[in-house]
């Protein structure tokens, strides 16, 4: 028995424990480079250097972690 079309289940990709680890790298970052927006006292025009700060400052404790 052959299903109709209209009735084809599609599944939702599970995300691998990479992806997973990615998504919660980058929460931590845009955690961090609020909390350095915040610091400044919410002056604009400085994403771009928090966030690199803030990526800057994780590898570093991900790489001293691994030492």
């Amino acid at each position: 028995m052959t299903t109709p079309a209209s009735r084809k289940t599609t599944t939702t990709p599970t995300p691998t424990s990479v992806e997973l680890a990615n998504t919660d790298h980058q929460e931590q970052i845009r955690r961090r480079a609020y909390e350095l927006y915040e610091q400044r006292g919410r002056v604009d025009g400085f994403d771009e250097q928090d966030w690199f700060t803030a990526e800057s400052e994780m590898l570093g404790q991900m790489f001293k972690a691994a030492a």
